[in-house]
């Protein structure tokens, strides 16, 4: 009997499960291609944004759209109109059920459990096509299938989780100093330029100390010091909101905490509205540093 037996809703980027079916197969076979999709759920970004990948007995069929991509596991002779037919519709309605937002800033696996139950009614519907056929039209997709057909992998495309190797690293993988870091918003730009000012402003303070010192023995050379240290955490601060480090959020409150102990030193040269400026973006930049995450998936998740 051709059906639906199995769909999931995973985020492209670094293929987080988002929702998915239960499915009661036991079916060795079936558990075999269960193994492919999770290999093929970890590598949507590199694959067109509609395939199909034949897998024994039964088909994967996977859309992707918006950074979300929603995969099936049906049975060899279930119709491929059918099959993306069933994937639009889980498409369209979770693109109108959450935003962009919310999906980017999922952590935990199964994040929208909540959208399973419509998984769950719209296999039960594709499973039944006497009743479907007279609630879709068909022929918008059938057309579409005929002038772009689907990508047709091979389980050498994906690699096999047993035995087949893989053909690349996911640069998403582990933990990592090169690892990805979320895209950069406008308030993390404002508070960059902010960070780079307070450290030129410093740098020319400290220079100008220099100056005074050389000129005058008496001038405490700490003042110096604390200038050039200032200088050194703000552009430190651009660069850990830059660049993935290890134990990166730490780093970035000490370098607060050196902004806020060389502010404190030097507040017989500064005036109160200057030191709460420095202070301020200070702090606005390590906020801003703590909310840009890394890209990479929780470590235990799996689909």
């Amino acid at each position: 009997m051709s059906m639906v037996l199995f769909a999931s809703v995973v985020r492209v980027r670094d293929g987080l499960p988002l929702s998915a079916s239960t499915d009661y197969e036991q079916d060795k076979g079936f558990q075999e291609t269960k193994k492919h999709l999770k290999g093929l759920s970890k590598k949507l970004n590199e694959f067109p944004d509609r395939c199909s990948l034949r897998s024994g007995l039964y088909n994967i069929n996977f859309t992707s759209s918006l950074g979300v991509g929603y995969l099936m596991v049906c049975t060899e002779s279930y119709p491929n109109v059918l099959a993306f037919s069933f994937l639009d519709e889980l498409q369209r309605e979770f693109i109108v059920t959450y935003d962009t937002k919310r999906i980017n800033s999922a952590l935990r696996p199964f994040y929208f459990i909540e959208f399973d139950n419509f998984i769950r009614k719209t296999k039960q519907r594709y499973n039944s096509p006497r009743s479907l056929s007279t609630k879709i039209n068909l022929a918008d997709m059938q057309t579409e299938i005929k002038l772009r057909p689907p990508y047709q992998l091979s389980t050498e495309d994906i690699g096999s989780i047993n035995g087949f190797s893989q053909h690349k690293q996911s640069k998403y993988k582990g933990i990592a100093p090169n690892q990805m870091l979320e895209a950069i918003t406008l308030s993390g730009i404002v508070a960059c330029v902010l960070s780079v000012l307070c450290g030129a402003l410093n740098l020319l303070r400290g220079v100008h100390a220099i100056e005074s010192v050389l000129q005058n023995e008496d001038e405490d050379f700490n003042y110096v010091i604390a200038f050039f240290l200032g200088t050194a955490a703000c552009l430190y601060q651009c660069y850990l909101f830059a660049y993935f480090s290890v134990w990166r959020n730490i780093k970035s409150f000490l370098a607060f905490a050196m902004i806020c102990l060389c502010n404190m030193y030097l507040y017989e040269l500064r005036n109160m509205w200057q030191i709460l400026f420095h202070v301020t973006v200070g702090a606005f930049i390590t906020l801003q540093i703590h909310l840009r995450q890394p890209q990479g998936k929780s470590p235990d998740y799996n689909v």
